[in-house]
């Protein structure tokens, strides 16, 4: 049984994709199945969707069908078949402008009467669509989006509660005394306010942040209310939340620091034959000539292994110095790790597909148990089921894995707030 004081595990899935496709025999076909398996995710007392993004077409086809549509667009959508579930946007504070994204998520935030989350990202691809010749250094990324969030959190302090009220003809007013200017001057941003959309019900939608290298780790120690993390083992993890624990105290966070999330990426059978049979008809589905690309990119993308055999480990001579990479540091130093284990370059392409994430293969009881570890450690609160969405997977998570989460009162049975912080059991924000 959980402790009393200690809340239990919160879910996510990925939202579904609302994407027209030119087979599709209406042009609904791909909203009306997104709405679907958000309503059945609500059914199953998720407690929040995510959208991931990427601002490019991958001329590879690495990241499937990411970056496919907009986030916040597509939510916002969701948010009118729905009532409880928390709805989080990834966001690149790179390519981006805080006034901006305060107005969107803001109105997010009010169209879902408080189910409105976002999560900072600092982008490792796009920056030939926003007129960049080389990305950023991590340095200056991280330290826009520093300023970025300081910004955004300041324009939803400075706004009233009390700046509208509505009539009894069901308009509102706008009180433009209680909206008030920030004067913000800084390296990147200047912005002066006061923003023009009024406090929504969260009063700042929750924070989420994604980055696990050095920089990525100070800024959501500092100021996420959850930090997305990928974590392969049990170790990686501990060692990942003491650091998380060592920043927050640093920056004055001895309570309220951040939940930790991780995507949970998994094959479930119903059978340890049913798990061996699944394993062996994804590996051979795979093509390893792409996985090679995608090992590379996992690497840092300066590596050519086109000519590697794939049953031999790369020489260690080839791999990258991660200091030095400039996209996915914190990617590249877990790939580099599996090399120096020894792994194939066949072992590398099999990982590359759940682009170093936490990974399991079994029955909703080994996965239950896999989950149970990392969640009695402390060092998970929040994680990114897979599996909805997915004919050969959609049953035993929906009636595998979810049940036996909730038969051992890890996860919720029902919401518990009344918006999406609640709902996480985040302390609410502090009145400004």
């Amino acid at each position: 049984m959980t402790s009393p004081s200690r809340r239990r595990l919160k879910t996510l899935v990925g939202a579904g994709s609302v994407i027209y496709a030119g087979n599709d025999q209406q042009a609904d076909t791909g909203i009306s199945r997104a709405v679907a398996l958000a309503r059945l995710a609500e059914k199953e007392k998720i407690t929040g969707l995510f959208t991931a993004d990427l601002l490019q077409a991958d001329p590879d086809g690495l990241a499937g069908t990411t970056g496919s549509q907009d986030p916040i667009v597509t939510l916002a959508a969701l948010s009118q078949v729905t009532s409880q579930i928390g709805l989080i946007a990834t966001v690149s504070t790179t390519y981006h402008h805080p006034y901006n994204l305060a107005r969107l998520i803001g109105t997010l935030d009010h169209v879902s009467a408080g189910r409105a989350g976002w999560n900072a990202v600092t982008s490792s691809v796009g920056e030939e669509n926003f007129g960049d010749i080389t990305l950023p250094e991590p340095a200056v990324r991280y330290a826009r989006a520093t300023e970025f969030i300081e910004v955004i959190n300041a324009l939803f302090a400075a706004n009233e509660t009390t700046a509208v009220r509505r009539s009894d003809s069901g308009a509102i007013s706008i009180d433009p005394r209680k909206l008030h200017a920030i004067h913000h001057r800084g390296d990147f941003f200047k912005v002066q306010g006061p923003l023009n959309v009024p406090p929504p019900p969260q009063k700042r939608p929750v924070q989420f942040q994604a980055g696990q290298s050095e920089q990525g780790l100070a800024l959501g120690a500092k100021y996420a209310e959850v930090i997305y993390t990928s974590q392969p083992t049990l170790e990686d993890a501990r060692s990942f939340v003491a650091q998380v624990q060592q920043y927050a105290n640093a920056y004055g966070r001895h309570t309220n620091k951040p939940l930790i999330m991780n995507s949970f990426h998994s094959v479930i059978g119903d059978s340890a034959t049913d798990v061996s049979r699944r394993l062996r008809e994804k590996h051979e589905r795979i093509d390893y000539q792409q996985g090679k690309l995608k090992v590379a990119d996992m690497l840092g993308g300066n590596i050519d292994l086109r000519d590697f055999s794939l049953d031999k480990p790369i020489p260690a001579r080839f791999l990258p110095e991660v200091g030095q990479i400039n996209r996915r540091r914190g990617r590249a130093e877990i790939f580099k790790r599996f090399a120096l284990q020894g792994l194939t370059l066949r072992e590398l392409v099999i990982q590359a597909q759940e682009t170093g994430h936490w990974y399991v293969a079994g029955t909703p009881e080994t996965l239950a148990d896999a989950i149970e570890e990392r969640y009695r450690a402390g060092v998970l609160d929040v994680i990114s089921l897979h599996g909805l969405g997915q004919p050969d997977q959609q049953d035993l998570l929906l009636n595998g894995l979810l049940p036996e989460l909730r038969k051992r009162q890890l996860i919720d049975e029902d919401y518990t707030g009344e918006d999406f912080r609640a709902n996480l059991e985040l302390p609410a924000l502090a009145a400004e």
